[in-house]
């Protein structure tokens, strides 16, 4: 069983390493392009998931920043831009211990102006991140992690984009860590419809 767990991934990394060098070159071909530059964006995040260490997840952070910013510089009601934007400052956020807390800052506004630029993007992608950044961060005075908001975004990235199985199961890690059988309860319910 580990040996394909094993394959499986290295299955989905060599999809990412692939996707990401047919992204760069699209992207080096047409810089001033928008697709091309949150598409870069796209699989510098992807293929960081898969990164050895932290100086090869930073670097690819880096890289899918930088074209995002060169996006938004141009394009500031790119919805992919911003959300690209906020993933790859999680991967950096990642990288870092203390130096994570103003990424976490500039990640809920990059995701907040994504989600009101186009809320359906990447199956509600920007809400759900919100969701997920409440829930995942600590709380004040520390972080911005707050119960309330992180159940109002995960509740609404359902509502936004029911057909995507991931809306629902952040939706019910979320009840079962709060120990909240109600709330559980209801979200599988919706989740089976």
């Amino acid at each position: 069983s580990g040996v394909q767990g094993e394959n499986t991934t290295n299955v989905f990394e060599v999809r990412a390493q692939k996707a990401y060098a047919e992204t760069k070159a699209a992207y080096a071909a047409a810089k001033d392009k928008d697709e091309p530059a949150w598409n870069l964006g796209r699989t510098c995040f992807d293929l960081a998931e898969f990164a050895p260490d932290d100086d090869t997840r930073e670097s690819l952070a880096l890289e899918g920043i930088a074209a995002c910013r060169s996006l938004i510089t141009r394009s500031p009601k790119s919805a992919p831009g911003h959300y690209y934007l906020a993933m790859n400052s999680g991967q950096l956020a990642r990288t870092k211990t203390l130096g994570a807390l103003p990424l976490v800052r500039e990640m809920e506004l990059l995701f907040q102006k994504s989600a009101e630029l186009d809320k359906k993007f990447d199956y509600a992608g920007a809400t759900r991140n919100l969701g997920i950044l409440y829930f995942e961060a600590p709380g004040w005075p520390t972080s911005i992690g707050s119960r309330s908001k992180a159940k109002v975004n995960l509740i609404k990235c359902v509502e936004l984009s029911p057909e995507y199985p991931d809306n629902h199961l952040y939706l019910m890690e979320a009840y079962l860590k709060w120990h909240d059988e109600k709330g559980l309860s209801k979200a599988v319910s919706a989740y089976r419809e």
